[in-house]
């Protein structure tokens, strides 16, 4: 089964993962995250199957993420408001996000990739 990869073709560590998942014949389906990102429910059941903190999933380096203040807000909003404001803008969300529909990975780290992506 592919995974679904969603990336933004102009970030380096998207392109890194890519070279990853090409290296290592992964089956894929690659979504541009900008222009089509995941729903507000695909985010909440990424979410959830992760097991991560909901914080992991925003990309805190992205200009989008200085410009709505959203670490401040981070410390107050309930997991409502954020899955509501990550759902608002692809390029909030932190990238790469995979998923092969029961597991989750956000960002690149081979030693992640190797554990959930290679048969």
């Amino acid at each position: 089964m592919a995974v679904t990869f969603y990336w933004y073709p102009k970030c380096s560590t998207c392109r890194k993962a890519k070279k990853w998942l090409d290296d290592h014949q992964v089956d894929y389906r690659a979504v541009h995250i900008a222009e089509n990102p995941p729903s507000r429910e695909e985010l909440e059941k990424l979410y959830r199957q992760s097991g991560l903190e909901l914080k992991k999933f925003f990309n805190t380096s992205g200009q989008k993420y200085r410009e709505l203040g959203v670490k401040e807000r981070l410390k107050t909003a309930s997991e409502s408001e954020l899955l509501d404001l990550l759902a608002s803008d692809g390029m909030l969300i932190k990238r790469p996000l995979v998923t092969d529909g029961s597991q989750v990975t956000v960002g690149f780290s081979e030693e992640e990739f190797e554990k959930h992506w290679l048969p």
